[in-house]
């Protein structure tokens, strides 16, 4: 039977009243978590301590009287001792007591004797967005693949550039549709011409590792059964000719490539950070985690998590947010995710 509306409204008010209670006496906690900050920026501590914040839950969550109010008690407590620790990232960072990120600002990046290494062969949409990057002369040299780069190495982010994919289907002069029979392309590239290829069910699609590697096949072989799938730039860097352009069913398709050196650096006006994280294999820590991007009002462009080898259900994030190394807000985030995350590597600021 539901309520009356007198009785509704009586209760109504009790819970205002708590409410207002609630709220005096979470100011009056904040203030003291003011003063624990204060004491430790004057003795050097760190903000998170996770054994007190553990044995402070339990006692809090013992003083419930039902295990619904057990786990409801745990869950407001953690966000309470969350938004403390955010509160004491912001006065350690006004006091100057957190150390500097190891980044340095430049004005420019340097290419006078400098040379650029690029994954694929020439032709590659790789080749052609360093190019449209750093200019034409710029001193460069292929390899055949990059590992895991930013990962297993110190390596950067230092700009990025976007390139339309608009694949192509090529051949050597004299080449057309009636004469293919083999397709050679990248996985990927092969994946995406899907609807068109199915138009040609007698034609081997054949992967290769770069689509580059593709174009330069068919222009060695010579051979009018043999086509590539690759870019326009392909085709002009081998002397193919285009028998169909834009076979790629995504009309607005497009690729993001990175660029990386090995110095911890970023460029001034920079406005996108990188970053990759692991977090403990437990119950809300995501959400935990996530919570920082949010309270410093930081906007999360991207997200993405990739399983970590020789770890069963646990995960590596890789995620891309709004804002400069420079911007306090920022700075918070970072310092409050270092503490409360298992590993943390900021790719790069760009």
């Amino acid at each position: 039977m539901s309520e009356k509306p007198a009785e509704l409204k009586a209760s109504r008010k009790k819970l205002d009243e708590i409410d207002e209670q609630i709220v005096t006496l979470f100011e009056k906690r904040m203030e003291i978590s003011e003063d624990v900050a204060r004491w430790k920026i004057a003795n050097g501590m760190q903000v998170l301590d996770r054994k007190r914040e553990k044995e402070k839950l339990h006692t809090l969550a013992d003083l419930a009287t039902s295990d619904f109010n057990r786990r409801g008690i745990t869950e407001l407590y953690e966000q309470i001792m969350a938004i403390s620790r955010k509160r004491q990232y912001q006065m350690m960072d006004e006091a100057k007591a957190l150390h500097n990120l190891p980044f340095i600002k430049v004005d420019h990046l340097v290419t006078e004797k400098t040379k650029v290494v690029y994954p694929g062969a020439a032709g590659s949409y790789s080749e052609a967005a360093m190019k449209q990057f750093f200019g034409r002369d710029i001193k460069n040299f292929s390899v055949a693949s990059f590992r895991d780069l930013l990962n297993e190495f110190e390596n950067y982010i230092v700009g990025e550039q976007i390139i339309p994919i608009r694949h192509c289907l090529m051949g050597v002069p004299g080449t057309t549709e009636d004469t293919i029979k083999t397709v050679y392309s990248h996985a990927q590239s092969l994946m995406q011409s899907d609807k068109f290829l199915e138009e040609h069910p007698s034609w081997q699609a054949v992967s290769m590792a770069n689509n580059a590697f593709a174009a330069q096949k068919v222009a060695e072989d010579h051979d009018i059964t043999e086509a590539a799938i690759a870019s326009r730039y392909a085709a002009e860097t081998y002397g193919l000719q285009i028998i169909k352009e834009g076979v790629n069913q995504a009309a607005n398709n497009s690729t993001r490539f990175i660029i990386c050196t090995n110095q911890k650096i970023f460029l001034e006006g920079a406005k996108k950070i990188s970053l990759i994280l692991e977090i403990e294999h437990e119950s809300g820590s995501l959400y935990r985690i996530l919570s920082h991007f949010i309270y410093n009002n930081l906007n999360m462009t991207k997200i993405e998590s990739r399983p970590i080898e020789d770890r069963n259900f646990e995960y590596r994030f890789f995620i891309d947010f709004e804002g400069s190394l420079e911007d306090s807000a920022v700075r918070n985030a970072l310092r409050g995710l270092r503490d409360e995350t298992r590993y943390l590597k900021i790719l790069g600021n760009y």
